[in-house]
């Protein structure tokens, strides 16, 4: 006989954690009690079988729960003959973990469509395993009365299986049914209808609005087109199941998977059925695909099949293609609030359908992709956001801001890292409002007060405008020693390594645009070992929207003006640009990767003009059918990697076979460039991140390159390598530069 007290550190609130302890306590007829605390879960037990109880906590976990670290201590027994119990949640200084929303579990599936279910139909069903969490919390320990449920009284069914152990219910603070809890605006039949007829349906998912239509209604992708001024960006598809998916693109066990794990992302794969509309993913072979995630998405498929019975039809491949997209204005974060939808969204969709719920913070969907084989993020929001990423070791408490594009925030709470939701760009009112919510939110969710914020160093960025406002120490970061940075703390990397730099923009020591470059890299300092040869810029930011103009400045260079007259003669303002580079005015040099891409894609005649960031590079990516190198396609001396040489052979290619060339070139020209670094430096592990290494063509070639020199590539799969990651790196060298200012670290609690 024994009493033991057990500290439970995790994914351990909020996914059936609790009930699963209290049932395996129950069958070893222990007593003693459970409850969360403010940092994880606080277990006693008392009785013969603790040694048993302790092999058996971690075998057979609940889907959705983790656990981290247990913390054991003898306690003296106590006489009392209670069976074993549930506790009230203890309030304090919260340091427990924050769980993410996932899909509907196939349990509550079930019971959608079992007449002889309470949850038949309803569109909100969800148990312990599933459901929303983190978009409906606004604070810790996850209880009902912290969550957008607390206004919803249970009715006496649904209380009557939240207290009994034996329902997989028991303890599920969103339970709800159609008779207590929230309920839609409109039928399942009215959005059918909207959908069906050709129009767009505005629905209140989990995180926020969706826009949803037929994706085989090229009437109703155009519409959604002007709608949201979204002109060619590629839509994200829904379909039912795997069956489907795998009728549309090239699904491995690997990407199946993904898109039946409980998170349910985006997930980019190549495209296979051709008579899908060109209008979902204009210039581009591949397509953003999910399945159904919500109790809604399966009403809506289910209505639009024809209302088959039993459930069978859930497994049954079908034709049934959706066009789901964020609802919101190009440019704008996706709407959460039922009044902002009634006025933003009725210009944008036919029929807008909320539910009388709050969202505490808006969730986008995630995007994953394949590179070497293994996932990797292009957007990393709801299913995913936000779980802890561990950091090499304690920091202090830091807040960083984000750069500009793709922005995200990160706060760090001893050794771990939460790194929130992409806010986008923050270039209009709306996104900043969300920045503020965003950090507002996570701050007091995790209970942090930063001792020191960090930003990026340019000083035009808001994000580095409002550090101030902190009143605590503020560090500035390079934005490049803050990508490799993001990827050193994923793989642990404590010691020097070498770091490959691939973007569009990022302000440099020297005032200039970079964004390719190879560099020396610590938790503390970095070197430059070297750049792309930086192209001028005629127009300065004009060149993002229009690649063209980096065609001309790439002919220019190669002392080929009269070409450029020739090439781009449709272009009214060449002569004026061509002035512009031989005058050498409002024409900013730049060593970026991205505007590198640009060029080439439009001397192919790939793409001229874009409409959204990337569209040239990835409309180029594209084309690929295999790739080549082309050995004299770039010049290496001490200061810059020049691809010139490889460009002025483009000249003369069609877009297959110059996209070929151009990604195995670089892929060669960027291994050889390292390999002399490593070298020179006597290091082997290579840090590879920037947004251009979204690029999955040239990042498989990289890392493969690099592994066959005996070089270890270090890729980002915890964030992406965009700037979405900015924040994390800034966070990890913004708590170092703290450190040092001889900051004395609090232990933890125990």
């Amino acid at each position: 006989m024994q009493r033991l007290q057990l500290k439970v550190f995790g994914l351990v609130q909020g996914v059936g954690f609790r009930p699963y302890v209290y049932r395996l306590a129950t069958k070893l007829n222990l007593s003693g009690f459970i409850k969360n605390d403010p940092y994880g879960v606080h277990i006693e037990i008392q009785g013969t079988e603790c040694p048993r109880f302790l092999s058996a906590l971690t075998k057979d976990l609940p889907p959705l729960a983790r656990i981290d670290s247990v913390v054991q201590k003898e306690m003296a027994l106590k006489k009392s003959k209670a069976l074993f119990a549930i506790h009230s949640s203890v309030s304090g200084i919260v340091s427990s973990k924050i769980p993410a929303d996932t899909a509907v579990c196939d349990d509550c599936l079930h019971d959608l469509f079992d007449p002889n279910s309470p949850f038949y139909h309803y569109p909100f069903v969800q148990c312990t395993h599933c459901g929303p969490r983190y978009s409906l919390t606004w604070k810790l320990p996850y209880d009902r009365k912290n969550t957008n449920l607390s206004v919803f009284e249970p009715c006496t069914s649904c209380s009557a299986m939240y207290d009994n152990p034996n329902d997989r219910r028991y303890h599920a603070e969103t339970i709800a049914c159609a008779q207590c809890g929230p309920s839609l605006s409109h039928s399942i039949t009215d959005m059918t209808t909207v959908i069906s007829q050709g129009k767009i349906l505005a629905l209140k998912s989990i995180g926020g609005y969706q826009l949803i239509c037929d994706a085989r209604n090229e009437n109703a992708l155009q519409k959604v087109r002007l709608n949201k001024a979204r002109l060619h960006k590629p839509f994200a598809l829904m379909v039912l199941n795997s069956a489907s998916a795998k009728q549309i693109v090239d699904c491995n066990k690997a990407a199946l998977q993904l898109l039946n794990s409980p998170q349910r992302p985006i997930v980019v794969l190549d495209k296979i059925d051709h008579s899908l509309p060109l209008q979902i993913a204009p210039g581009l072979n591949s397509l953003g695909v999910m399945l159904a995630y919500t109790p809604a998405h399966y009403l809506l498929f289910h209505a639009l099949l024809g209302s088959p019975t039993g459930n069978k039809w859930l497994q049954e491949k079908n034709s049934l293609v959706l066009v789901v997209t964020s609802a919101n204005n190009s440019d704008s974060p996706i709407i959460r609030k039922n009044d902002i939808a009634e006025q933003e969204l009725q210009s944008i969709a036919d029929c807008v359908v909320h539910y009388n719920r709050d969202i505490s913070t808006a969730l986008d969907d995630s995007v994953v992709q394949f590179i070497a084989e293994k996932p990797a993020f292009i957007r990393r929001a709801r299913g995913y956001v936000p779980n802890a990423i561990a950091l090499p070791y304690t920091i202090p408490a830091t807040l960083a801001l984000g750069g500009y594009l793709k922005n995200t925030i990160c706060v760090t709470r001893g050794n771990e890292a939460f790194v929130s939701q992409p806010v986008g760009s923050l270039n209009t009112k709306e996104s900043i409002a969300f920045y503020h919510d965003t950090i507002k939110h996570l701050l007091k969710t995790l209970n942090v007060k930063p001792d020191c914020v960090v930003h990026d160093k340019h000083p035009d960025f808001y994000s580095t405008q409002i550090a101030a406002q902190f009143r605590v120490p503020s560090f500035a970061i390079q934005h490049h020693h803050a990508h490799l940075a993001a990827c050193a703390v994923e793989h642990g990397i404590t010691t020097p390594a070498l770091g490959l730099a691939l973007d569009g923009f990022g302000l440099g020591d020297d005032g200039e645009s970079w964004g390719g470059e190879l560099m020396l890299y610590h938790s503390n300092d970095y070197k430059r070992l070297g750049s792309l040869q930086p192209l001028l810029q005629p127009g300065g930011d004009a060149v993002v929207k229009q690649p063209w103009r980096m065609a001309i400045s790439a002919l220019f260079a190669l002392g080929k003006p009269d070409l450029a007259l020739q090439r781009f003669s449709h272009h009214s303002q060449t002569a004026a640009i061509l002035s512009l580079l031989e005058n050498g005015v409002h024409t900013p040099a730049s060593s970026s990767c991205g505007r590198l891409f640009d060029a080439a894609s439009s001397l192919l005649g790939i793409c001229e003009s874009a409409d959204y960031e990337g569209q040239a590079a990835m409309m180029m990516e594209s084309c690929v059918s295999k790739i080549k190198c082309d050995s004299k396609g770039w010049i290496l001396n001490d200061t810059h990697l020049n691809m010139l040489p490889l460009l002025n052979t483009l000249l003369s290619c069609d877009p297959t076979e110059g996209a070929n060339l151009f990604h195995g070139t670089l892929a060669a020209a960027l291994i050889n460039w390292v390999e002399q670094a490593a070298l020179q430096h006597g290091l082997e592990k290579v840090l590879l991140s920037g947004g251009c290494f979204l690029n999955r063509v040239l990042s498989d070639a990289v890392i493969s390159g690099l592994k066959k020199k005996n070089l270890i590539p270090l890729y980002p799969r915890l964030y992406p390598p965009n700037d979405s990651g900015l924040s994390l790196g800034q966070a990890w060298l913004g708590g170092n530069k703290m450190m040092g200012r001889s900051y004395l670290s609090q232990k933890r609690p125990p």
